[in-house]
Order: structure tokens, then C-alpha cells, then sequence
């Protein structure tokens, strides 16, 4: 059976604030054993601001930088992960995952559509001492339905911002890695599933987590807020 990792947001409460005005971190990973199992709070990420702060973070995240840490509770006593940017550029980022220590746990790549080696955004997923595995977002079946409704979502887009109604399609997002015969990992409906029993939990956190930072203009991406 396989494993679930799920993002999910947390109302902020003001009350709980720390003593400097820092409250929780506003965003929980849920871990469950099988589907429809129940899931337990494993990690919560949070941005990690240049010396810059927010400004200069929401400006290098343009070009697919991101940084942020996942916590092991929502006080930030302990670090589980770290996830910063390697390189980013011309569409194509890496992404390298730190465990407590500093110990590397795996990379990630993004090469983002027509950028460079197809028409899909391509998701390459690295584990220290495994093979890599290969994703792509979305089946390219349903890429060209969505385009050939195209026309009807920009109305629909335009009508929803004159009148508040309406719902737009949001493109195929569903992604299977590959690794040899096996299929390691998937994500859907925004969640992150562990089909191999060598899959990382700390790493699919960090994935699922960087996966959310790339919701697209239709979704709520958890670290593009400006405050």
C-alpha cells in the first residue's frame, strides 16, 4: 500500500502569537500510513527570507527560486528538512534537500514547459543512493483538450471577474515519476503518493511542499504572500 502527504493550511491565531508577534507557521504536511487512513501532522513548512526579506523573496521566486524550511512542530523548535535553490534560470531550477545534520537527502529539478526538453513541465526526482526518477505534469491526452477549450476558459475567466461566478478548468496537473519498471511516485488532486517502500518521507515532504509553491495563477501557492 502506499504512503499520503498532504499540504494543508492552519488558521492563523492571533492569541498564540510568540512573545515577538511570530505565530505558528501557517501551513501543516499530514502523513497517513495508507489512503484513507488517518493522517498525523509531520512537518510544517515555512519560507526561509533572504536578507532582503519578503521583497526580495517574491522577486527571486520569479525565476523558480524557492527556500524554506520544514519544521518538526509548529513553535519551531527542530528542523526535519532544508530546502534551498541551487541554480534557477531560463526556465529550469534545482533544488537540493538537506536533512537535521546537513546530510544531503535528494534533489529536484524543474525544467518548466517549452523551456527545455518537451512540452510538459518536467519534474526529475533524485534520493541520495537511488536512481532518479522522471515525472512529467499532466498526460499530454488531456494538455490538448485543455487547450482546445481554451477559448471558452478565457471567457468564462473574464465573466468571473466582472460578475464574482463562474469556475475555470485549471490545466492537467497529475504527475507520475518513473524509475525503471517502477512508478515511486504520484501526485494528484494535491496529493503526494509513496508507492515504493525506499521513498524518503522527510523528501516527499519537501516535495509535496515545493510542488504547492507551483499552484499556477488559478491556485493558492502557500508562499507567495506578502506579509
Amino acid at each position: 500500500m502506499s504512503a499520503v502527504l498532504t499540504l494543508e493550511y492552519v488558521p492563523r491565531d492571533e492569541k498564540g502569537s510568540e512573545p515577538d508577534g511570530i505565530g505558528p507557521v501557517g501551513q501543516v504536511i499530514r502523513y497517513a500510513d495508507t489512503p484513507g487512513a488517518t493522517a498525523r501532522d509531520v512537518a510544517y513548512p515555512e519560507r526561509e527570507l533572504p536578507p532582503d526579506g519578503i521583497p526580495g523573496y517574491l522577486a527571486a521566486r520569479k525565476d523558480g527560486t524557492r527556500s524554506f524550511v520544514l519544521w518538526a512542530d509548529p513553535q519551531r523548535r527542530a528542523r526535519l528538512a532544508t530546502v534551498t535553490t541551487v541554480s534557477a534560470g531560463d526556465g529550469v531550477a534545482t533544488y537540493q534537500v538537506l536533512g537535521v545534520q546537513g546530510e544531503p537527502l535528494g534533489t529536484f529539478v524543474r525544467e518548466k514547459a517549452l523551456s527545455g526538453r518537451g512540452l510538459r513541465t518536467r519534474w526529475t526526482v533524485t534520493q541520495t543512493g537511488c536512481p532518479e526518477s522522471v515525472g512529467f505534469k499532466g498526460r499530454i491526452f488531456w494538455w490538448y483538450v485543455w487547450w482546445l477549450l481554451f477559448p471558452v476558459q478565457t471567457a468564462i475567466a473574464v465573466g468571473s471577474l466582472l460578475n464574482g461566478g463562474g469556475d475555470v478548468a485549471r490545466g492537467p496537473r497529475r504527475i507520475f515519476w518513473r524509475c525503471g519498471s517502477e512508478t515511486p511516485l504520484e501526485f494528484q488532486d494535491d496529493r503526494l503518493s509513496l508507492h515504493a517502500q525506499w521513498c524518503d518521507w522527510r523528501l516527499g515532504a519537501a516535495l509535496v511542499a515545493l510542488l504547492r509553491t507551483f499552484d499556477g495563477w488559478l491556485g493558492s501557492a502557500w508562499d507567495d504572500r506578502r506579509s
